[in-house]
């Protein structure tokens, strides 16, 4: 049984999600909510929200789910759009600035045996 959360428009970068998201691959889910709440980075707090989400999303669509079971099967970060700013510089010019969001996608899946 896989249950998926997803979330949308996360205003941090792909890049710097995906590190988070690396150290929760494949762990247990109790386990990958206790490494993402002393996590110290700022993409911490909505993947923790995003986990506990999925595991609801579990219960919810079978009762008999049982949460000490469950893993995290797939954790992966798109890209989003992106939004473009412009940042004064001297004489006149201007820079682009590139706001970048992340599409996050956590699938969980009970462990067999």
């Amino acid at each position: 049984m896989i249950s998926t959360a997803h979330l949308r428009h996360l205003q941090a970068s792909p890049q710097k999600v995906r590190l988070v998201v690396d150290l929760i691959r494949g762990k247990n889910v109790e386990e990958a909510v206790g490494i993402l709440h002393l996590t110290r980075k700022s993409a911490a707090r909505p993947l923790e929200k995003l986990l506990k989400s999925a595991i609801a999303n579990a219960e919810n669509r079978q009762e008999a789910v049982d949460v000490g079971r469950l893993y995290v099967k797939e954790a992966f970060v798109d890209g989003g759009p992106m939004l473009k700013r412009i940042q004064p510089a001297t004489m006149g010019r201007a820079f682009r600035v590139q706001k970048r969001q992340s599409h996050v996608t956590i699938k969980l899946d009970t462990r067999k045996g």
